[in-house]
């Protein structure tokens, strides 16, 4: 999902450090990645994302502090349950796409900063980021993002429970 009350903090570090943010991914978590090809989502397939998210009540993200996986640095939310039960609730409707492939045991909801760098540019990233940290976002809808061969475009927004009343 979008979290573009990061964007002031982060877009200069993504542009440079995160090789999706080139291709267009704005600031965001992950709910799902990988899900359907592009050419398998249809009218469907949105009906069914939405009623999977739209029971889920929108909720305040507080990220306060950077986290890293080997050669990742990235924004955390001090609480990830919400995100957690999107990411679920997706899966049990597509389980043949598990998060990330089913590569990692327990998926760690994150906002992604920069990828493949070392230690000294992570840690530069890292201090300016503390600077402007904390960054508090509502999340009221998810974004379903399709890469057309050369970039990343959003196709549908869907709104969670409380978001779909107003």
């Amino acid at each position: 999902m979008t979290v573009a009350e990061a964007e002031p903090l982060v877009r200069a570090w993504r542009d440079r450090l995160d090789p999706s943010a080139r291709a267009g991914v704005p600031a965001h978590v992950t709910v799902l990645f990988p899900f359907l090809h592009a050419n398998r989502i249809d009218e469907g397939v949105c009906a069914a994302i939405g009623g999977a998210l739209g029971r889920h009540q929108s909720f305040e993200a507080w990220f306060g502090r950077c986290g890293r996986f080997p050669g990742v640095l990235y924004l955390a939310p001090e609480s990830d349950t919400g995100f957690r039960r999107l990411t679920q609730a997706i899966v049990e409707r597509w389980p043949e796409n598990p998060p990330f492939g089913g590569q990692f045991d327990d998926v760690v909801p994150h906002l992604t900063i920069a990828q493949c760098q070392d230690e000294a540019v992570l840690e530069k990233a890292e201090a300016d980021l503390l600077t402007g940290l904390p960054v508090v976002a509502q999340v009221s809808s998810v974004d379903l993002l399709v890469h057309d061969g050369t970039q990343w475009r959003q196709r549908a927004s869907f709104p969670l429970g409380e978001a779909r009343l107003r």
